[in-house]
């Protein structure tokens, strides 16, 4: 995988067409970052790919102006979890921020040896149930709000990928006078696969329940958190003042998430009137680029190619 570009300092803070990659704090939703985005970059046109949990932490990919265009090629790509899984405890919501539905305490010496193997069985192809307070659409509506009206909700099991499930370290510990088990680990996904989900079936196969008390995502696709260039917890500010952000040019990203064609100086003239190409490109989508800039995207047609969105 090819690194992310360095050189990622726009010359103004005015907003251009761009991918910005945030870092999440925590106690806030993704649409409330995107709003953050959009006053401190002066622009309304600011989407996201993948939302976070108001508890959890973590990379967003947020889309800019015509890089807002992108956002939906974005979503299918495989993500990286730090998180810390408590046994002994099962929540209404699979995470801290539910009431506590069972509390039958977890001890090393009873459980521990357990688990490895629920681990490895939760390892690989699985198919897992999304929390029921998940965004997954129930007859239109978020699963979440139904259950917020005291509805049952029953979500239909579905196959998620995960690659890597580490446990990084293991305590013991108490929480409202229960003996609970903390596990730190790290996991590798694909996406839709929820690790809040996860810690409620580790626990369950342990029969002493269980549930997230930290989350964080650390990469989506080739992008890390080291390359997160705004700091979503920058204080507010007055309409009309901007932050000097960093934020990726759509030229310099699109090689890292598509196959890519460099149109000539005659191609580039009728790709940006939105014609189709005389030559077929590799793949759909590809990126079509000339002199470093991103000018749409197309996909293979009969002999030649079709345009899925110009972005200039």
């Amino acid at each position: 995988m090819r690194p992310i570009p360095t050189s990622t300092t726009r010359p103004d803070p005015v907003a251009t067409s761009s991918v910005l990659l945030a870092d999440k704090p925590g106690g806030i939703t993704s649409h409330q970052v995107v709003s953050r985005a959009r006053r401190a970059l002066g622009t309304k046109k600011v989407g996201h790919a993948g939302t976070l949990d108001p508890m959890a932490t973590g990379l967003m990919i947020l889309g800019v102006e015509k890089g807002a265009r992108l956002l939906g090629r974005l979503t299918g790509m495989d993500k990286t979890y730090e998180a810390t899984i408590r046994l002994g405890m099962a929540t209404t919501t699979d995470d801290a921020e539910g009431e506590i539905v069972t509390a039958a305490g977890a001890r090393l010496d009873e459980v521990g040896a357990g688990v490895a193997p629920g681990v490895a069985a939760l390892t690989g192809t699985i198919a897992q149930v999304p929390s029921a307070v998940s965004a997954i659409k129930v007859n239109g509506q978020r699963a979440y709000a139904l259950v917020r009206r005291g509805e049952e909700v029953a979500l239909a099991a579905r196959p998620v990928t995960v690659s890597r499930f580490d446990v990084l370290d293991v305590r013991s510990g108490e929480d409202a006078g229960v003996e609970v088990i903390d596990l730190d680990v790290l996991v590798d996904c694909s996406s839709g696969t929820y690790i809040r989900a996860l810690a409620r079936d580790l626990g369950a196969g342990l029969g002493v329940g269980g549930h997230l008390t930290r989350l964080r995502r650390t990469r989506i696709g080739p992008f890390h958190l080291a390359h997160a260039a705004w700091d979503a917890t920058l204080p507010e500010l007055a309409p009309g003042q901007l932050y000097p952000l960093s934020a990726y040019p759509l030229g310099e990203i699109a090689p890292l998430l598509f196959p890519t064609l460099e149109a000539t100086a005659e191609e580039a003239h009728d790709i940006r009137f939105g014609r189709a190409l005389g030559r077929r490109v590799p793949a759909d989508p590809t990126a079509i680029l000339h002199a470093g800039e991103l000018l749409a995207l197309y996909r293979p047609e009969g002999a030649g190619s079709a345009p899925i969105a110009v972005l200039v």
